[in-house]
């Protein structure tokens, strides 16, 4: 996955949490998972461009 990729996965994921949690609470199972998900992406493209 290329830098761009995961910079367009992380803005969705982030997009996607926030709209979760302006409908529910922030401890909703679905606002969690979707925080580890964006946890992991970030996580990789930091990953990533530490190597470049």
């Amino acid at each position: 996955m290329t830098t761009e990729q995961l910079l367009r996965n992380i803005e969705e994921c982030r997009e996607r949490m926030i709209h979760l949690a302006s409908y529910s609470t922030m401890d909703n199972h679905r606002v969690v998972e979707a925080s580890t998900e964006l946890d992991q992406l970030i996580n990789q493209y930091l990953h990533l461009t530490k190597k470049q």
